[in-house]
């Protein structure tokens, strides 16, 4: 099974991605996991993202691509995967499209976790409040929100006009959520 998840700041993408790969039996893969390790490892790759970060840079797809590419061909993804934090651009689906179409393989299913903004903001405002992170208010929240629904919605259209796009209501407790994704996966693939 090769999956996506997508789903705004807030919804619980990562701790949905790391039961539905558990359920599956395949790897969860965060690109933003990635990132940080190579960062803390203080590898060529995390040297690199550190110094465009800090320079307030985006990560370039083309290293992005590699990374994720790289990723995939690790013996524990042979089976399937499930990506997370990745594609966010146009141009990191084509990427994903040609690496799918070179190993002979393709997409499953990308979910897509929803909830009402307003929801999400109090939740984040709350996760801010007990993590102490001044930052973190309702208009920086709502910007943040308003960005990835910008680079999002894009991509979120191409896979729904795939007919490869799951739903999935990502407002409840961890269980109810995770059952609705995984009920939704297995009637899609059925």
């Amino acid at each position: 099974m090769r999956l996506l998840i997508m789903g705004p700041p807030g919804v619980g993408k990562g701790t949905q991605a790391v039961g539905i790969a558990a359920h599956y039996g395949i790897p969860a893969i965060s690109t933003g996991d990635i990132f940080r390790t190579n960062v803390k490892n203080q590898t060529p790759l995390g040297q690199e993202v550190s110094r465009i970060m800090a320079d307030g840079g985006y990560v370039p797809d083309t290293v992005t691509n590699a990374i994720v590419a790289d990723r995939l061909g690790q013996s524990d993804a042979g089976e399937g995967w499930l990506l997370d934090g990745y594609p966010r651009t146009s141009g990191q689906v084509d990427a994903l499209d040609a690496e799918l179409a070179r190993t002979g393989q393709a997409l499953d299913a990308v979910i897509s976790l929803v909830a009402d903004t307003d929801v999400l903001v109090g939740r984040l405002l709350k996760r801010a409040e007990l993590e102490g992170r001044a930052d973190d208010n309702a208009e920086t929240i709502r910007h943040r929100m308003e960005i990835y629904s910008e680079a999002t919605d894009p991509l979120l259209a191409t896979y729904r006009g795939r007919g490869l796009l799951v739903e999935v209501d990502g407002i409840g407790t961890v269980d109810e959520v995770a059952a609705r994704i995984t009920t939704a996966l297995d009637a899609k693939l059925a």
